[in-house]
């Protein structure tokens, strides 16, 4: 199964790849604390209130275009995670999440909705 998002913030790509890849900003919009070693071969977790965690492997980092990784929560078979960052013409980034797995899931697709209601408009 795959999941495919697309949306487009209205931010720099800069911006947008510290939104992802910044453990302090991925604990105010994804998770409730996040520890990430940014770097091919790096590793995180993400835990969320509700006592959900993930563990993931990092295996592709591109800044600020492209970050991979593999990741999974007990018991769970690993799924796979592409971001993708693009410019827009009019300097917004169109950021894709792609998540692979048997049984997909979607926690990327509500978080960056949260995380693009929250950002703040440019003049």
């Amino acid at each position: 199964m795959q999941v495919r998002r697309e949306i487009v913030l209205d931010a720099p790509v800069e911006d947008v790849w510290e939104a992802i890849t910044d453990p302090a900003q991925l604990a105010v919009w994804f998770a409730n604390e996040v520890e990430l070693d940014v770097r091919e071969g790096g590793e995180g977790q993400f835990r969320w209130a509700n006592g959900e965690t993930r563990e993931a492997s990092i295996d592709t980092v591109e800044p600020p275009r492209r970050l991979g990784f593999t990741w999974s929560g007990p018991g769970e078979d690993a799924s796979r995670v592409d971001l993708t960052l693009e410019e827009d013409a009019d300097g917004a980034t169109r950021l894709t999440v792609v998540e692979s797995a048997p049984e997909a899931v979607a926690e990327w697709s509500w978080a960056l909705s949260l995380r693009a209601a929250a950002l703040p408009v440019r003049a």
